[in-house]
C-alpha cells in the first residue's frame, strides 16, 4: 500500500482558502489509485503541504467530513471513507481545482481519439486551426455500474501530442493539462442548459430518446488568452443538479 499523496494546488486569493484546499483534497480523495492508504496525513502536514494556516485546514476538513468522504478520530487521525464517492449536486464557485473535483470519482472509459475538422458550432473558439484532436469518453458510477455522462473534449493538435489517453482514465482532462501538460490555465468558462438525448446520447447513458438531459459547456483558456480545450459534457438529467453559490468578496 502507497502513501496518501495530495495533489499541488496554487491559491487564488479571490476564493476562500479553506474551500480551494477542500476541492483539490477532494478530487485527491476521489482520484486516488486502488492501493493508495486511505490514511491522511496529519492536520499539520496538510496544513504545510498547501501554504495555508491549521485553522483553515481543518476548515476545509470539516466540509469533507461533512459529505462523507472523510472520518476522523481523536488519537487516530483522519481517514478517507472506503466507499467516498463525489456527491450528486455540484457547487461552483469559480475555482480551476473546483472544476477538477466535481469530474473526478468516477470510473472512465475512453471511447475513441483523434484528429478530426474543426466542428462548425467551435469554430469561434478555434479561429487559426483546421484540426483539432477530439476524445470521447464514457463515466460511469464508481459503485453501480449505471452511466452517468458522456464527455466530447476538442483539444489544440499541439497540447494532444503530449497527451496519454489513459491518463483520461485516471484523471479530467483539466488536470491532465494543467499537470501533465503544464498548460498555465488561466480560466474555465461554465454553460450549462438543458437538451433532450439525442441517439448517441440515449444509447451511451442508456436513457430514453429525447428524454431530459443536462449539456455542459467548458471552455479552458490558457494564460495567452488561447482556448486549449472545449469540453462538452451531456449527463443523466435524472442523477444531477447544478447548484451555483456566489460569495461576496
Amino acid at each position: 500500500m502507497t502513501a496518501f499523496a495530495p495533489d499541488s494546488l496554487v491559491l487564488n486569493r479571490k476564493l476562500p482558502l479553506w474551500y480551494q484546499v477542500s476541492q483539490s483534497l477532494r478530487a485527491s480523495i476521489l482520484g486516488r489509485t486502488p492501493d493508495a492508504s486511505l490514511r491522511l496525513p496529519t492536520e499539520e502536514q496538510l496544513a504545510a503541504h498547501y501554504g495555508v494556516s491549521v485553522l483553515t485546514m481543518r476548515q476545509a476538513l470539516k466540509e469533507l467530513e461533512e459529505e462523507g468522504l472523510i472520518s476522523r478520530h481523536r488519537r487516530r487521525g483522519t481517514f478517507i471513507e472506503p466507499g467516498a464517492r463525489r456527491s450528486t449536486p455540484r457547487r461552483l464557485l469559480g475555482s480551476i481545482d473546483a472544476i477538477v473535483a466535481q469530474q473526478s470519482g468516477e470510473r472512465t472509459t475512453v471511447l475513441g481519439h483523434g484528429s478530426e475538422a474543426v466542428p462548425g458550432e467551435l469554430a469561434e473558439h478555434f479561429p487559426d486551426l483546421t484540426e483539432i484532436v477530439a476524445y470521447r469518453r464514457l463515466r460511469r458510477d464508481g459503485e453501480s455500474g449505471e452511466p452517468t455522462n458522456w464527455a466530447e473534449n476538442a483539444v489544440r493538435p499541439e497540447l494532444a501530442a503530449a497527451i496519454d489517453p489513459a491518463d483520461l482514465e485516471r484523471w479530467p482532462m483539466t488536470k491532465v493539462l494543467r499537470d501533465v501538460v503544464g498548460v498555465r490555465i488561466s480560466r474555465i468558462t461554465d454553460t450549462v442548459e438543458a437538451r433532450l438525448a439525442d441517439p448517441e446520447t440515449a444509447a451511451l447513458l442508456e436513457v430514453p430518446l429525447l428524454s431530459p438531459i443536462l449539456h455542459y459547456t467548458g471552455v479552458t483558456y490558457d494564460a495567452e488568452g488561447r482556448v486549449v480545450d472545449v469540453a462538452r459534457i451531456r449527463y443523466r438529467g435524472d442523477r444531477f443538479s447544478f447548484t451555483v453559490t456566489v460569495e461576496a468578496q
